[in-house]
C-alpha cells in the first residue's frame, strides 16, 4: 500500500488536533502517512520531503502548523502538489498561524481550512483524490449523504424538546 496523503505537522503537540485528518482517511481507506517536520528546525528535512514527495506517490499534503506557521508555505513552495493548511490554535487564539498560512504570495497557494480544522482537510484532500477516483467520489457522496440524514435527524429529536413559549 503507497500513501496517497501526507499529514504533516510542526510537531507532536499537533497530534492531537491531527488525529482528526488521520481518523477521516482511515474511514475512507485512503492510505496516508505522518510524519512531524519544522520549517524552522528542520529546514533541510522539509526540503528533501516537499521535493520527493510526488516520486513517493503522494498526491494531496495536509500540513498543519501553529503560531508563525511557516510550514505549509515552506512545503508549497517546493512542490507542485496541493497543499492544504491547519492552522493550529497555539497562540493569539490561532489567528496567527491563520494569516500566516492563508495570505501566501502570488504562485504559492495553500488552500487553507479553518483554525484546528483537521477532519476539513482530510476532507478536501479526499475530495481532490476522488477527481480520478470513482470509487472514492461514491464514498464521498455518501458521506455528504450521511451529513444532511444526521441534521435531519438532529431536527427530529428537536421537535420533543419543550418550552412554555416555544412557538416552533
Amino acid at each position: 500500500m503507497e500513501a496517497k496523503v501526507s499529514i504533516i505537522m510542526g510537531s507532536t503537540s499537533d497530534l492531537p488536533v491531527m488525529e482528526a485528518a488521520a481518523k477521516f482517511l482511515n474511514e475512507m481507506h485512503i492510505p496516508f502517512e505522518m510524519n512531524a517536520l519544522s520549517a524552522h528546525r528542520t529546514p533541510d528535512k522539509v526540503e528533501e520531503f516537499a521535493k520527493n514527495a510526488h516520486k513517493r506517490g503522494i498526491r494531496v499534503i495536509i500540513a498543519a502548523a501553529g503560531m508563525a506557521a511557516h510550514l505549509p508555505g515552506v512545503i508549497a513552495s517546493m512542490t507542485t502538489l496541493p497543499v492544504i493548511g491547519v492552522p493550529i490554535k497555539a497562540s493569539l487564539d490561532g489567528l496567527d498561524a491563520l494569516l500566516a498560512i492563508v495570505q501566501m504570495p502570488p504562485g504559492i497557494p495553500v488552500a487553507t481550512v479553518g483554525i484546528n480544522g483537521a477532519q476539513n482537510a482530510a476532507i478536501l484532500a479526499a475530495e481532490i483524490l476522488a477527481i480520478g477516483d470513482p470509487n472514492l467520489h461514491k464514498k464521498m457522496i455518501l458521506f455528504k449523504e450521511d451529513l444532511k440524514k444526521k441534521i435531519i435527524k438532529a431536527n427530529e429529536e428537536l421537535e420533543g424538546v419543550k418550552f412554555e413559549y416555544r412557538v416552533g
